[in-house]
Order: structure tokens, then sequence, then C-alpha cells
């Protein structure tokens, strides 16, 4: 059945909500989401429509911004920004039953419409402009609104069209594959085609959708296997995915990692390495899970030299902070010490069911049970008191960076 599916995005949400907090109007306000306290280095979050309009793009530098009068600069706030988002959200679900949105990211969503059009007696465009009014008059806030018989079509409408709109609604039906799907090019404003899948695509000889859609589905395949399928169906305009069937997250790791906003030498990294690694492990027990592999990277401030990488797995898997940190010292000794560190990160995978490991003769039940009892009872702790009820010692040094990272969402301050 041939469904009725909206794709909706809030315009420049993050610098549009600023603007509004201020009382100005996004369309007519020059105005960056960025924290100047991160330096000449520091990149934008968001920019306002009217800087948009300018051919300015939302992710940019602060030192390549153009030198304009009377810009703002408004630091991000992510809860306020969750808030607004949630709000939205509320608002959609007064059109639709729940089982009917999908919450895409903190600003698009996914609204299946298809047995809603008795009930509000209009066109889907209709019901799309009603839904664009009532966001206005609640948040002032402007949509672009993508319709489409699937979730594919609905986004490529969007991403494509509706955001180009004065009105923001672009409504695409299975007879626009050729004259609107296929033109599209460069392919990575294709949805689900970065920059690196284009280059291959263009080695092909590939440089529109249509000539995708033209390509042999067998050849697709043979070169990138399930992903080619995926392109070659996705250029025809198929997509069978569903709203209303659930979707089951399944994380097969977890990682973590930070910039710092200064040189860190190799000894200050370790205190870092066990910060962050407190903090996975929380995350590693709130899954009951255990990890088999390890991995370990770091970015050099000198950005000729190649940032390094080392993994690896272990024999047996383990929730373990002593032989979780023990292999990342072991890997962190083979990086270079000479040169100054500016990022790191870690990610743990091979996640597996802790209750899914038979007993080892070389480890101790009792040892593991404890350490596991310990970390579980803390973390109860931080979640009644907050993050920071309970550190290291350590991290009361001035190079430790993990109450700075416990007040931030998303990398931005709350």
């Amino acid at each position: 059945m041939e469904r009725i599916i909206f794709c909706i995005d809030v315009r420049s949400f993050y610098a549009s909500v600023e603007c509004v907090d201020r009382g100005l109007n996004p369309n007519t306000t020059p105005l960056v989401v960025l924290d100047k306290e991160r330096g000449p280095g520091s990149i934008c979050l968001a920019v306002s429509p009217y800087l948009k309009k300018l051919g300015i793009p939302s992710r940019i530098r602060r030192y390549d911004l153009p030198h304009l009068p009377n810009i703002i600069y408004a630091r991000p706030r992510m809860s306020r920004y969750i808030d607004v988002s949630a709000k939205i959200v509320a608002t959609y679900l007064d059109f639709v039953a729940p089982d009917d949105l999908h919450v895409y990211s903190i600003d698009e969503s996914f609204l299946d419409v298809t047995h809603y059009q008795k009930l509000y007696k209009c066109s889907p465009i209709e019901l799309a402009k009603k839904i664009k009014q009532e966001i206005y008059n609640r948040f002032s806030l402007s949509l672009s609104i993508g319709i489409g018989p699937n979730l594919l079509l609905s986004k490529i409408a969007m991403d494509i069209e509706a955001k180009k709109k004065n009105d923001g609604i672009a409504y695409w039906t299975k007879e626009d594959i050729e004259t609107k799907l296929y033109p599209i090019t460069p392919l990575s404003d294709f949805f689900g085609i970065g920059k690196r899948m284009e280059k291959k695509l263009n080695a092909l000889g590939l440089y529109k959708i249509g000539d995708i859609a033209n390509y042999p589905r067998e050849k697709l395949v043979n070169y990138f296997g399930v992903i080619g399928a995926e392109l070659y169906d996705h250029s025809h305009g198929i997509d069978l995915s569903r709203i209303q069937e659930p979707y089951k997250i399944s994380e097969k790791s977890i990682s973590s990692s930070q910039i710092f906003f200064r040189d860190y030498n190799y000894t200050e990294i370790n205190l870092i390495l066990m910060e962050t690694l407190d903090d996975l492990l929380y995350r590693l027990d709130k899954r009951n899970a255990l990890c088999k592999t390890i991995a370990l990277s770091i970015g050099y401030k000198n950005s000729l030299l190649p940032n390094f990488h080392k993994q690896g797995s272990l024999i047996h898997p383990t929730a373990s902070f002593q032989e979780i940190y023990s292999v990342l010292i072991s890997f962190f000794s083979l990086a270079s010490s000479k040169y100054p560190i500016r990022s790191m990160g870690i990610r743990l995978s091979g996640l597996i069911p802790e209750n899914a490991v038979p007993l080892d003769l070389f480890y101790s039940p009792d040892e593991i049970a404890k350490e596991r009892t310990l970390r579980r009872v803390t973390s109860k702790i931080k979640e009644k008191y907050g993050a920071n009820a309970i550190l290291r010692a350590s991290s009361l040094l001035s190079h430790s960076t993990i109450k700075e990272r416990h007040n931030l969402i998303g990398g931005h301050k709350k």
C-alpha cells in the first residue's frame, strides 16, 4: 500500500531558537551558534536562515566567517534545544498517534498520515500547512516538510526541494522519480551517500542518481555488497521500511572521544584515560555487557602527523577496569611521546551480554562480582546526586577534564 509520509525539519533549529528567545526574526538576523570561548578555530553549530541565504554554511569555523556588521554569537544551550524539541514533538502528537511518529533527530521527525485524511478532511498539503502553522503559532519556528509515498522519498523531497521553497512544502509521488530523483547530482546530496561513497561511484562513471538506477544491480552488489543492493533500490525510490515497525538498537560498540583546547603531554593523558574509561564502563554496566575488543586513538597538534590508532582483542570478554586499562596503557606506550596531544578516543566493541559468558578458571568470579557491585553502587549515587558526586581524587588536578565534560551535552554546555 502506498503511504503518505511527512518528513519534517525545523529550519536552522538551534539558531532559530536563539533568535526567537531574543525576540529577533531568524530571517533577518545575522546569528551564529558558537562558543567564542573555544577560540578562533571553534566550529559553528548552526547559522540563522538569514546567513544561510548569504551562502554561509552551518558548519564553518569562526575564522572563516565573513566580517559582517552586528553579527550575534550565541553560545550553545543544549538543554534549551532539547526542551523545545520535546515540546515540538508533543505538538506533532496532537495530530497523529505515537505509533505513527518517528523522531529521527533533535530537529527532524517522520509522520505517517496515511489514515488521517478522512479525520482531518483535507489533502496532504493542507494538513502539512496546518502543522506548519501550529508550530509557528506556538514557537515562532518555521518548518520544511517533504511528503512522499515512503520514508525515503519524503526525506529526499524535504532535503532537495522543500528546504529551498518559500512555503517549505514539497510533495513527491512515484511519478516524480524520473523527473526529480534521477537528476540529483552530486551524489552526496542524496540521503545515505557520503563523500567517500560518491568518489567510488564516480569512479564507475556514476554521477547522477539516474546513473545508479540504470546500472546493473548485480554489479553494484558485487562492488558494494548489501549496500550496493540498497543503493540500487533507493535510486528507484524503493523503501519498504515502516514507521510502525519497532526499531531495535543493535549497538555493538561504545566510544568516547574528546578534543583538548590546549596541548596535553604524555604524562597528563594517563588521567584522561582513566576518567574516560570510568564513563565507558558505566555505560557498559547499563547494558549488562562485556567487551572483547579495545581501541585507542590519539591525535597530535601537528596536523601533518598521522593520528595514532591501535586496536586489539582480548582472549576473554571483560568489564574489568584494570584489565581494560592495562591494555590501553600498553597501546599508549606505542604512541609517540615527543609531540603535544590534542585529541583522544577510546572504543569498546565486540559487546556481548555478561550472562552469556561461561566461568573461567583463570578469573575469580568473586573479584569480578565485587568490582561490578562497587561500580554499580557508585553509579546509583551519581544518578541521584549528579555525575560529579563521586570522582577520583586525581580529578581535582588542573588537567582533568571530567567535571567539565559531565556538564556538557553533545560536547556543548548545557
